[in-house]
């Protein structure tokens, strides 16, 4: 409460600092320049008077600047019989002045005492810091975090959490940050690395940078099937005019895509724009079924391990009696080397490339995707 006083006090003297000046009357600071003037003119007749005794001018010269200097000092006087009625009116002025003084630092204190909380205990930041977390804004969230980073810049999974609320709240070069410490603490992670190069790619305005594609191709390495990556490696050899290398990863990300996935039409759209021609996509393999899924929830990891691998077998199996769709090749030696299968997966590799030997645009895209998958060199 004291406070809030001392606001008003304060308050008012600011108001009083700049009302003083402007509540002194017109009329006398025009009285005091009468009164100035006024003293010139008389001196001007003193003059006058001493010039024509010196005889340093004529008496018919003298009367005429006596009667030019009369005249001004008779418009002085008028000027300040003019000026009196003002002061009534500046009277009034004042008044209100006085009352707006008053009166604003008082309405002020009682619309605060009325809706106000004058004694309610001050919450520092520390405290509002440590109020439970699904009572605080996201911003004191992020700053209870960042605060903890300060003290702890060592804890990974402490950037870990805050980098995707970074890009959230609009701000991948904090993002981008908290990602590379978060895999420099804890060690790299495909959707980390990801993550991470999206943060740069968005700070750089859809640009991607050499540091965006180094990132982007780690997270390839590690997960040689995911589709982010592969997406703005994709974007990376566009960008840079790579066309014919562009046209083949667009391709091998399309291969087998479903068509609702959020990124196709993009993908679809870069590459019409590479090659001309709006792609058609290659309908996606069979996956599991809805009784599949609901039965291998309920069987052992063995049982599942061999479920996985029969479905395997029958793809190989089709592929054997039908020759099989550029699609489906890619598709086995993925399938492969998720079963940690490396050396099917390569003898797949092989033996597309043998198949397609005779189509180079074919051929083009299983290389691709052998590359990607990390075959080419096997």
């Amino acid at each position: 409460m004291i406070f809030w006083i001392l606001i008003s006090v304060l308050t008012a003297l600011a108001a009083l600092s700049v009302l003083v000046p402007l509540t002194r009357s017109r009329s006398s600071v025009e009285e005091a320049a009468a009164q100035a003037d006024a003293a010139v003119y008389k001196e001007q007749l003193a003059a006058i008077d001493r010039d024509l005794s010196d005889g340093l001018i004529d008496a018919e010269a003298a009367e005429a600047a006596r009667t030019e200097t009369a005249r001004r000092l008779l418009s002085v006087h008028d000027r300040k019989d003019e000026s009196r009625p003002v002061t009534v009116s500046k009277l009034r002025i004042r008044s209100v002045q006085l009352i707006a003084l008053v009166a604003l630092p008082a309405a002020a204190l009682g619309t605060y005492l009325a809706l106000g909380s004058p004694d309610l205990q001050d919450q520092p930041l520390a405290a509002r810091l440590s109020a439970p977390a699904d009572e605080q804004p996201v911003e004191l969230l992020v700053a209870r975090v960042e605060r903890h980073l300060a003290e702890d810049p060592e804890d990974g999974q402490g950037w870990a959490v805050i980098a995707p609320v970074y890009m959230r709240m609009g701000q991948p070069d904090s993002a981008a940050r908290a990602y590379s410490n978060a895999i420099r603490i804890l060690g790299s992670r495909p959707d980390w690395l990801t993550d991470m190069g999206e943060a740069m790619t968005v700070s750089n305005e859809g640009v991607i940078t050499e540091l965006a594609r180094t990132a982007f191709q780690q997270a390839v390495d590690l997960e040689p099937t995911a589709v982010k990556p592969r997406f703005f490696l994709a974007l990376a050899l566009t960008q840079e005019g790579k066309r014919d290398e562009a046209i083949n990863a667009w391709q091998a990300l399309l291969e087998g895509a479903d068509p609702q996935a959020a990124w196709v039409p993009v993908a679809r759209r870069e590459l019409a724009g590479l090659t001309g021609e709006t792609p058609e996509l290659l309908p996606a393999l069979r996956g599991p079924s809805q009784a599949d899924v609901e039965a291998a929830g309920e069987m052992s990891d063995d049982d599942r391990q061999k479920m996985i691998t029969t479905m395997v077998q029958g793809l190989a199996a089709r592929i054997d009696a039908n020759g099989g769709t550029v699609a489906e090749w890619g598709q086995l030696m993925r399938a492969y080397m998720v079963l940690g299968k490396r050396d099917e997966a390569f003898d797949t590799y092989r033996r597309a490339e043998k198949i397609f030997a005779e189509r180079p645009a074919e051929l083009a895209r299983i290389k691709d995707a052998a590359v990607t998958l990390g075959l080419s060199g096997s």
